[in-house]
Formats: structure tokens, C-alpha cells, sequence
């Protein structure tokens, strides 16, 4: 399921939305990079709790998009770029775009309720978290014939958690606000004809391989 075998073009084809998020924040991440210039976009874009309580509320957002180390970017969109194209398929592009962003919205208004005004972060983690609040969606509504599903989700979830409190500077917050919220929206979105026609498609695809 999760085994990526497209080439880059069928990749950028079939996975339009994963594409773009992935190729944004790459080129963000290099900006952040030129001298100056790296240094005006982490200033503007960064989450930071006592700014955004003076009214710039763009830093809800734009902590998605900004990566502290070339490992940070690494790891989380190598986590898009692995289990992004099948959410998009599932849901759809607007439904992924939607999962995604939200949860990294609400990730940021948990990380500014709940952390004091000091607190600073970046990274698109909060959003990966929602792709996997998602999948732990589809796993509730498919564990009566899809069990294989729940096999492979539920111990990434539950790896992902126990990893977001043994590392040190991590946003826990933001990872377990965009986990709930991408699950919840996925009970909402997951309805059991889109589920029949994701097994529609994926049976297709095997027959034609």
C-alpha cells in the first residue's frame, strides 16, 4: 500500500497535491538557506506564541511550511512522500488538502493555548500527524474486512507517539492536536461509498499490473 513504484512524472500526475506541498516546501527550505533572506522568512514565518498573540495570526499557518534542519525537512516529507499519495487518492485532492492544513492549523492554536508566550517552533509535523489521524479513520471503518490495514497503521501511530515524547525539542502539542484532528475529520469524510471505490480502484490497479 505504502510502496511508491510510480516514476517522477506518474508521481506528479496521479499525486498533484502531494507534489506541490512537497515541492513548496523544499524550495522554502532552500530560502531559508540564503543569507538574509533565511533569516526574514524564519523571523516572519516561524510559530512564536507572544506574537501571535499581538495579532499576527499568519503564524498559525506558516510554521507548516518552515523545516529548523535539512534532517527535520527530511524526515517529514519523506513521511508526505510516502503516505500522502494514498490519502489523496482516498479522499481526494480538495478532502487531503483539507486534512492536511487543518491539522496544522489546530496543531498551531493548541501549541498557542497551551505552551507559555516564549514558545517558538516550526515544521510541517503537526500536518503529517493529520495524514495519520486520517488513516487511523479508514482503519475504524475497514477493520471488519480490511484488517491488514489496521496491521500496518495502528503501530506507525503508536511508534509516532511514543517518538513524539522520548525526542527532545519536539512540538508534542501540535503532533497529537493534528493526529486527533486529522481522525475526526476522517469519520467525517471517510463514508463507507468513497471506501468502496478507493478497493474499486486499488483492485483495478493490481488486475492491471
Amino acid at each position: 500500500m505504502f510502496t511508491r513504484t510510480e516514476n517522477f512524472k506518474q508521481y506528479i500526475k496521479l499525486y498533484p497535491v502531494v507534489s506541490t506541498l512537497l515541492a513548496l516546501n523544499i524550495a522554502i527550505y532552500i530560502l531559508t538557506n540564503i543569507p538574509i533572506l533565511g533569516d526574514a522568512l524564519y523571523s516572519k514565518g516561524m510559530h512564536f506564541n507572544l506574537l501571535i498573540s499581538e495579532g499576527e495570526y499568519w503564524r498559525l499557518v506558516t510554521p507548516m511550511f518552515l523545516h529548523a534542519t535539512f534532517f527535520h525537512l527530511l524526515f517529514n516529507m519523506f513521511s508526505l512522500y510516502l503516505f500522502g499519495p494514498e490519502l489523496e487518492q482516498i479522499a481526494g485532492k480538495a478532502r487531503f488538502l483539507t486534512i492536511y492544513l487543518l491539522a496544522g492549523l489546530v496543531g498551531g492554536i493548541a501549541t498557542y493555548l497551551i505552551h507559555g508566550w516564549e514558545y517558538k517552533s516550526v515544521g510541517a509535523s503537526g500536518a503529517i500527524y493529520g495524514i495519520l489521524g486520517a488513516f487511523g479513520a479508514l482503519v475504524y471503518y475497514t477493520r471488519n474486512f480490511m484488517p491488514q490495514l489496521k496491521q500496518i497503521i495502528v503501530p506507525i501511530i503508536v511508534i509516532g507517539v511514543i517518538m513524539t515524547f522520548l525526542q527532545p525539542h519536539i512540538n508534542a502539542t501540535a503532533h497529537i492536536a493534528g493526529l486527533i484532528t486529522g481522525f475526526v475529520i476522517g469519520i467525517i469524510y471517510f463514508h463507507p461509498k468513497r471506501i468502496a471505490a478507493w478497493r474499486k480502484r486499488k483492485s483495478h490497479l493490481k488486475s492491471v499490473k
